[in-house]
């Protein structure tokens, strides 16, 4: 990453870092074992593994202010909630909508696509 980026990715509240996109942002960018919600080294976490989706929708609106308030930073956003959490794109994506005009989040494409169709 360059100095200015932030790996942004699903975790779990307790801040178990222990598969997927968690383990590589606690191996390789800094996230903090036991902290599950928000900036910890280049990394961010968004819980993802504690209900529904409406459970995720806040955490995903709080890190969307975070990043207009960080225009200095650029977040990679990861297709969080889509793989050990058992979400699909479709699902998850459209809590993203309010970040897809924002220069300095980067969506997946997967999730760059489903909120294209939602805007049509």
């Amino acid at each position: 990453l360059a100095e200015n980026q932030i790996f942004v990715f699903g975790s779990n509240l307790a801040g178990m870092h222990a598969g997927g996109a968690a383990r590589v942002a606690h191996r390789q960018f800094g996230a903090i074992w036991g902290q599950g919600v928000g900036l910890q080294g280049s990394s961010y976490a968004i819980p993802t593994m504690q209900g529904g989706v409406e459970t995720i929708a806040p955490y995903v609106d709080e890190f969307i202010a975070f990043a207009q308030e960080n225009s200095h930073l650029q977040f990679l956003v990861t297709r969080i909630g889509c793989g050990i959490a058992g979400f699909i794109d479709d699902e998850i994506a459209p809590l993203f909508t309010k970040a897809y005009h924002l220069d300095n989040v980067i969506l997946p494409i997967e999730f760059a696509r489903c909120i294209e169709k939602k805007l049509k």
